[in-house]
């Protein structure tokens, strides 16, 4: 038994993680519109005790829409529809800094953290995508290191808003009239280079104080802003090696901020194809991987590597890439792959079967008990604090998740076997978030 247990989020993407989910005789891709499909996911994971669902978003149609059946609901749009049919589970949401402006992306966000009571969580991106830029008047990508500066200026912003209401600043006195102490009520009056935002929000504090913070960039830009303000980070790590070097390095870089290392938690993504027998769930791997759509995948990995492969041999290895640092879109991402086919001397063929499970995410085939064994394998060995699930097909690759591989972990004393927190936070043991006017006044 261990005394230290670990984090589970689910990543919920469509019916299912894999690019060929929809196509699977496993899943019913018409649920891809339905509430109720997702309002399953979520009360799934909330049986398995799960911290959190997460939904990632893009603010574009993505690479042909003819071969495209990913999520379709703008995510904070769903998560207010969750609240109301779960109790315990987080419900994190990615929003872009890129295309979206402080004020009302705070707003939003503690709306969120009203409905549910307490248990919204920002997955913060800064949006590298050349189509999403062409819906906002873009001709180009902005600059990688642009990205991060708006990111940075508007993560001060939001988290100001959120301070703006004191946590005892609304009084209800109403044989005296008074809603709130306009005393703890404050104006953010922020000018900077990119926003000016007066406040304070026209929201008061949300029983969280803000969102959980979390993160989902490799690069070194990524990982420092991590280090300054994520409470959770998202990776893509492939070994355990690389693993155990991550969390490592982004871990050693908190302290320059006045962080503690349990300030923050590494969750590496895995995408787990489930059977009774590894042979049964190799198998049911390849199923999927046989389902690819070649001409919607090298699309995918065109726009990722920023070479155009469409008339690209499939079983030749990939042409000649550039350095990372000549890359303005994803450069973790662009890093991982290029490694991955050059590491195991890849086709271009033999990678789209390997990303077609996760885009670059671990992908792991087999029983419930060696699922178990991986992750614990990842968690003592310093790799990961706890693990973003991937199911490569939903719902049936959450329920056998949680219905036989959590049982597992619970029996090894590795994951909860009931909540113990009422918010987000809570679940990921952060301690509450006090007001940055708290502090003044003590």
């Amino acid at each position: 038994m261990s005394d230290r247990t670990f984090h589970l989020n689910a990543f919920l993407l469509g019916v299912g993680h894999h690019e060929a989910a929809w196509r699977h005789p496993r899943t019913d891709a018409r649920r891809l519109l339905q509430l109720a499909h997702y309002q399953e996911l979520a009360r799934i994971a909330e049986r398995g005790k799960l911290d959190s669902v997460f939904f990632a978003d893009t603010l574009a149609t993505g690479p042909r829409v003819e071969r495209n059946a990913f999520g379709v609901f703008e995510p904070l749009t769903l998560l207010a529809a969750l609240a109301g049919v779960t109790e315990h589970v987080g419900l994190i949401a990615t929003v872009s800094t890129g295309y979206n402006e402080p004020f009302n992306l705070a707003r939003t966000f503690a709306s969120i953290d009203h409905i549910s009571g307490g248990r919204a969580g920002w997955n913060i991106v800064t949006s590298a995508g050349l189509d999403e830029a062409a819906n906002f008047g873009l001709d180009a990508v902005p600059p990688h290191a642009g990205r991060y500066e708006r990111a940075e200026e508007f993560v001060r912003v939001a988290t100001a808003l959120w301070d703006s209401w004191e946590p005892d600043a609304v009084v209800l006195d109403a044989e005296a009239g008074r809603f709130a102490d306009p005393d703890k009520v404050h104006r953010v009056d922020h000018r900077g280079a990119r926003f000016a935002v007066r406040g304070p929000l026209n929201s008061p504090r949300s029983p969280q104080g803000r969102p959980l913070l979390v993160q989902a960039g490799s690069s070194e830009d990524g990982k420092e802003f991590a280090a300054r303000h994520a409470e959770a980070v998202f990776t893509a790590q492939r070994t355990l090696a690389e693993g155990v070097a991550f969390y490592r390095d982004l871990k050693s870089r908190l302290a320059a901020h006045g962080r503690d290392e349990n300030d923050l938690k590494v969750l590496p993504g895995l995408v787990p194809f489930i059977a009774p027998t590894e042979a049964e769930a190799r198998a049911l791997e390849q199923e999927f991987t046989d389902l690819i759509s070649p001409d919607y995948a090298l699309r995918q990995l065109s726009a990722v590597l920023g070479v155009d492969l469409s008339e690209h041999p499939l079983d030749a290895p990939l042409p000649p890439l550039p350095d990372e640092a000549a890359v303005e879109g994803a450069k973790s991402r662009f890093t991982l792959i290029k490694e991955l086919a050059d590491s195991e001397r890849l086709t271009v063929r033999q990678l789209i079967g390997k990303l077609g499970g996760g885009r670059g995410h671990r992908t792991f085939a087999g029983t419930p008990e060696q699922v178990a064994d991986e992750l614990q394998t990842w968690f003592e060995a310093g790799a990961a604090d706890g693990f973003n699930i991937m199911p490569p097909y939903l719902p049936g690759g959450l329920d056998d998740f949680v219905d036989q591989v959590v049982p597992i972990l619970q029996r090894r004393g590795l994951f909860r076997t009931d909540y113990t927190a009422t918010t987000l936070r809570g679940h990921y043991g952060l301690a509450p978030v006090g007001s940055r006017h708290d502090l003044v006044s003590a």
